[in-house]
């Protein structure tokens, strides 16, 4: 008999429909059965010896509550016996009503339970335990991760070990994740925490990829892939990450209609063994990034959520950057502007933030125009050097992307159907902060702002504190306009200025967002006296 490796995650809900993924021991037959009596049923799909399923259930009643279990050939595995939680529950939101969004990123994974944690407590964890204190209170609509979900090149001492059982840790890549296999062992050892396993059950979730979801910098530069792609073990690595990611976060941030029609899904559910099809998929995906679309449209209710993919979209051709391709680019203006008057607020979640410290800007589009050949060979060679040891690879790292979506940003929130916000969601920084942009010459009526909260659960180390409080002050615009300067860098489209942070801590962030107004509060989880975690509110403003 099948058993329960891992989930079940909730993902996609919308009014009437909804979809559960696990993964099982073995091929099976995986039900979602609710209290109400909505249901779904479907096999599992093999990927390199894993069984997995995403079950779509329907029949749902808009603007309810419902609790389910999950069966595999007939027999409950969820709930677990003598589970210390409440009753996972699929909600559904009326078509109008208030909205509560909460993201974050950068969750490296928790040690066991009892263990010693060297990063402080996990805001994931701790949001759990609220809610499964107190079921019936508010609790968020969705969970938007934005990046760095697993750490491929960061990982656990339990992992590390595990990995010697299976290898030679001399071997590149050495003490990190090397095919798929140890990639399903990150997404195992990380969704397998018993609270953040049970919050996933029962709160929607989006995500999104960044770089350690494959490696650190992923895609800083064209000189950078090269580097990579010579080594004998980059491209197993590469496409088990893609692999691993279409499975355990790109598939549940699909609708059962796009599902449906997405032929590779469908082949590797047709087929015995998917591994052939997806691994296909993948590389395709490495050599000709703009062939595939990892970035996705959720709509809420009138909130439209665009995920815009900022790593695997990347042009890196040195005369050619971009932070999206052209396709790419297409996309998400057309998102953006269609059917404007149906949204209230729109949300543009980017693992990467948009607006950074003047000064970390001002750097990195200076060593953008070094890397160009601004001031000749010596100067390229020396600024490819800085970029990535600074990790110089943000959106101001590419000024013509930055512009375009500054550009974008400011369209979509001026004129007749402009929406009420306009927020750009991110990560990646580990710590948190808010800024607001202006124009010159232009006043869009939406109130848009730039919202980054990371990390979830990881560390904070000095040198970013100091750095990035430094970044935001007067002396430090004033350095980063002479660093631009040697740089020949054109103005921004843009000007920004901090209007909260920055707040340095595991953090969690919500918007809620009802009618045209929006709220955005951000918490920390503090360890108290009595060895419990509680979220602490750090700021609760009005953006709107």
């Amino acid at each position: 008999m099948a058993g329960l490796r891992l989930g079940p995650l909730l993902r996609y809900t919308d009014g009437s429909c909804a979809t559960v993924w696990v993964e099982s021991d073995g091929p099976c037959t995986a039900e979602v059965r609710c209290a109400d009596g909505a249901s779904g049923s479907t096999r599992t799909f093999g990927i390199a010896g894993h069984h997995y399923a995403l079950v779509a259930v329907s029949g749902l009643t808009p603007g309810t509550a419902t609790e389910y279990e999950v069966l595999l050939d007939g027999a409950r595995v969820w709930p677990p016996p003598e589970s210390p939680f409440p009753p996972s529950v699929i909600a559904t939101s009326p078509a109008d009503g208030e909205r509560r969004i909460a993201f974050g990123s950068c969750r490296w994974a928790a040690p066991p339970a009892g263990g010693h944690d060297p990063v402080g407590p996990d805001a994931l964890d701790t949001l759990s335990a609220r809610i499964a204190a107190d079921p019936e209170a508010a609790r968020p609509d969705v969970l938007l991760l934005l990046g760095d979900q697993v750490y491929a090149d960061e990982i656990s001492d339990a992992t590390r070990r595990w990995i010697s059982g299976r290898r030679d840790l001399a071997d590149p890549p050495g003490e990190q994740v090397a095919d798929y296999e140890e990639y399903t062992r990150l997404y195992y050892e990380s969704w397998l925490d018993p609270e953040v396993r049970w919050l996933l059950s029962t709160v929607p979730s989006c995500m999104i990829f960044d770089d350690h979801d494959v490696i650190d910098d992923w895609n800083t530069s064209e000189a950078w892939l090269a580097d990579m792609r010579a080594t004998d073990w980059w491209n197993e690595r590469l496409l088990s990450g893609l692999m691993s990611y279409w499975v355990y976060q790109q598939l549940g941030n699909l609708s059962p209609r796009e599902l449906d029609a997405d032929p590779l899904y469908a082949a590797v559910r047709e087929s015995p063994d998917g591994t052939d099809a997806l691994r296909a998929f993948a590389a395709r995906a490495d050599a000709d990034p703009a062939s595939v679309r990892w970035s996705y449209r959720r709509d809420f209710g009138r909130v439209r959520l665009l995920m815009v993919d900022s790593r695997a979209a990347r042009v890196l051709t040195e005369d050619r950057r971009a932070m999206l391709d052209p396709g790419e680019a297409a996309w998400l203006r057309e998102q953006v502007m269609e059917d404007r008057d149906a949204y209230d607020h729109l949300l543009i979640g980017t693992s990467l933030p948009w607006l950074l410290p003047h000064l970390v800007h001002d750097v990195e589009a200076w060593n953008a125009a070094m890397c160009a050949g601004e001031r000749g060979e010596r100067w390229a060679r020396y600024g490819e050097r800085i970029r990535r040891g600074a990790d110089l690879e943000h959106w101001s790292a590419f000024p013509s992307s930055f512009d375009a979506l500054a550009d974008l940003i400011a369209e979509a929130g001026t004129g007749p159907g402009a929406p009420a916000t306009v927020s750009v969601l991110s990560g990646d920084v580990h710590h948190a902060y808010v800024a607001e942009p202006s124009w010159p010459g232009r006043t869009p009526e939406a109130r848009i702002a730039q919202l980054t909260c990371s990390p979830v659960h990881n560390s904070v180390p000095l040198s970013i504190r100091l750095g990035f409080r430094f970044g935001w002050s007067a002396v430090a615009r004033a350095l980063g306009r002479r660093i631009a300067r040697h740089g020949h860098c054109a103005a921004p489209a843009v000007g920004w200025r901090k209007t909260g942070g920055p707040w340095f801590g595991n953090q969690i962030m919500t918007l809620t967002l009802r009618g045209r107004s929006a709220r955005l509060r951000l918490e920390q989880a503090r360890a108290e006296k009595d060895g419990t975690t509680v979220l602490r509110t750090i700021t609760d403003r009005e953006l709107a």
